[in-house]
């Protein structure tokens, strides 16, 4: 097998050695792993595996009285709340087999039972397994448990996304501050690049090695010896401890192929992850339509318009909603591909072109139209399937998608969309000209003016702080000031929390994004005093941001100003760090550390070691 082939077929890999225990069974699954899942071939899967029931891994539910046979799935240690809730669902069942899967290996059940040494065998599963017949009530029943790292989400068969791992975040100055604060004062670290893994919590490095393990059985599985780089002190500690993995270790000994792996801490240019780049059409679906509940990487997508049933109160909700993952069809696949790469005219153009070919397959009365495409005629080609079920069932996939992208370009925020475009666009070319404070200033009119509500274009709270993410991942191209300077932003910066205390708390209801920072869940919960705090220390944040590239060389800028001729530009980081790799002259890169045997053996390497191996099969 090439490792290009391997790499594609992974994912699904990882959930046979599941699929061979679900056969008969009721399955829990967290929302983590349910999500790799819905990327791999959804419920469907465990179904045709011969899977009774899939239900969510909560203490509230519980096998039914002929249902002996349990499969539980977490992305979790089996200890504390997952231990809970596992007894839990058991104590309230009749289970006299139960298997438990964890996307956890072994080796960090050990760090996370605090034993710091190998053991043989696999005692911490041995010894849960034990528990397991104590809560089904005979220590006859059968238990298993075992390993499977189900964390791979394919959005493509080349765009690979690790859901079960986006709560880390990388490392910035706030929590160097709280990394130092419990160590004496001369073993404080001088920098973030100074930070080792052991200086961390606990629970971070569990998350850390736990990624590292995922990505060494994907290499192991590919038979592929890598070499390991890093940009930023977060992709430095992963990197390093993927390189001194025990496995990597072997299979630099002994793998048939070669690749290098470069990890780049996504806090050194967040300008594009939060910019509004107005020409994808995946992105404004992804910006504008619900989240699905329990995942970061799909969206629900309105199924009513496939029914005669009117848009009510009474209504919403009763369909199960639409989704992007579209597995089953090979159409669907090559068409959600073509809108996630193409620009935003030529994938409406596509949704377009494929519903009129899968209505012509059916027979159905399509009016053909040129000319511009409209969410009102994507609409009216969706809506002739929804009398002949058959059809619908054969095209499901391609109607999902054309429902997406035309629910996206009609929806209300859209305006919204396009003043965030437009004022990040106005916020490029005054950065070369004004310090900090001055372009933070011009946010100040706009958060006060935003309060009515009744102008569809003007910008949410949500839309604000993602423009103050926006400016202080680019405020290092700002022009640079002395001590008043700094004194002036602060003065700015203080404006600002006024202002958006006095927004937040005049808020009818609170997004899931200001419940997240908040840490409530209703407005009435929010008074001055904790607002005031929360945004404080968001600030503190954003602050740790703007100094994320300081200690980059080449890569310290995302930003090309106004040459007069041509207006000031984002430079993304990851473009910079692909044309430093592939530049035919390979030239030496200070700020690309090559991990080759974890810290212990670290060099700090331009791309002449790189090149050895990047060109045969670069994976980031």
């Amino acid at each position: 097998m090439l490792p290009t082939d391997g790499v594609m077929s992974f994912p699904g890999q990882t959930w046979e050695k599941v699929l061979s225990k679900v056969k008969k069974a009721v399955v829990f699954m967290d929302d983590r792993c349910s999500e790799s899942l819905h990327w791999n071939g959804g419920a469907a899967l465990l179904f045709e595996a011969g899977a009774r029931n899939i239900k969510q891994f909560s203490s509230f539910e519980a096998g039914g009285q002929n249902e002996p046979k349990a499969v539980f799935v977490v992305s979790t240690v089996l200890k504390g709340k997952t231990a809970d809730i596992i007894k839990d669902i058991i104590s309230f069942s009749h289970f006299q087999y139960c298997v438990v899967f964890t996307t956890v290996p072994h080796s960090i059940h050990l760090l996370a039972n605090n034993v710091t040494t190998d053991l043989e065998g696999n005692p911490v599963f041995d010894q849960f397994e034990e528990k397991l017949c104590e809560w089904m009530g005979d220590m006859n029943y059968t238990a298993e448990v075992m390993h499977a790292p189900v964390v791979f989400a394919p959005l493509t068969q080349q765009f690979h996304l690790l859901p079960a791992f986006s709560e880390i975040f990388p490392l910035l100055e706030v929590d160097l501050e709280a990394i130092n604060e419990k160590r004496p004062e001369k073993k404080r670290f001088g920098s973030l690049m100074d930070v080792d893994m052991h200086s961390l919590p606990p629970e971070l490095q569990i998350q850390i090695k736990s990624l590292a393990s995922a990505l060494s059985a994907l290499f192991e599985f590919i038979g592929t010896r890598e070499e390991s780089f890093s940009v930023g002190p977060m992709s430095r500690l992963i990197a390093g401890e993927l390189a001194s993995h025990p496995q990597a270790k072997n299979r630099r000994k002994s793998a048939p192929n070669k690749a290098s792996i470069v990890f780049i801490d996504r806090t050194l240019d967040l300008t594009g992850a939060v910019g509004h780049h107005g020409d994808n059409l995946v992105e404004k679906i992804l910006s504008v339509l619900p989240q699905l509940p329990g995942h970061v990487t799909d969206i629900q997508v309105d199924m009513l318009e496939l029914t005669h049933l009117k848009k009510t109160a009474d209504t919403k909700g009763i369909l199960a909603p639409g989704c992007l993952a579209q597995n089953q069809s090979a159409t669907a696949r090559l068409l959600w591909e073509t809108m996630l790469v193409a620009k935003q005219k030529e994938a409406v153009m596509e949704v377009r072109r494929q519903l009129v070919e899968a209505a012509s397959k059916e027979n159905l009365p399509i009016k053909m139209s040129l000319g511009r495409v409209t969410a009102e005629q994507l609409c009216s080609y969706v809506q002739l399937f929804r009398d002949s079920w058959g059809a619908l069932e054969s095209h499901s996939g391609v109607l999902q998608l054309g429902l997406a992208a035309a629910q996206a370009l009609r929806h209300p925020a859209l305006p919204r969309w396009d003043a965030c475009l437009a004022f990040e666009r106005l916020l490029l070319q005054a950065l070369g000209d004004s310090d900090l404070a001055e372009v933070l200033k011009q946010l100040l009119p706009i958060i006060k003016s935003s309060e009515s509500g009744t102008d569809s274009s003007e910008l949410s709270v949500d839309d604000l702080l993602v423009l103050l993410v926006y400016v202080y991942s680019v405020a290092k191209e700002a022009c640079p000031g002395g001590a008043d300077k700094e004194k002036h932003v602060e003065k700015v910066e203080n404006e600002l929390i006024g202002a958006l205390t006095l927004r937040l708390t005049r808020q009818t209801s609170l997004s899931p994004l200001l419940q997240e920072i908040t840490g409530v869940s209703g407005p009435e919960e929010l008074t001055v005093e904790h607002t005031h705090s929360v945004l404080e220390n968001m600030f503190e944040t954003l602050r740790g941001v703007s100094h994320a590239r300081d200690h980059l060389k080449n890569f310290s800028s995302v930003y090309t100003p106004s040459d007069g001729a041509h207006q000031a530009t984002y430079r993304p980081l990851l473009k910079q760090v692909l044309e430093e790799i592939f530049h035919p002259d390979r030239r030496e890169c200070p700020d690309v550390e090559h991990m080759s045997g974890g810290l212990t053996d670290l060099l700090k390497t331009g791309f002449s070691m790189f090149m050895k191996n990047v060109l045969q099969n670069p994976a980031f």
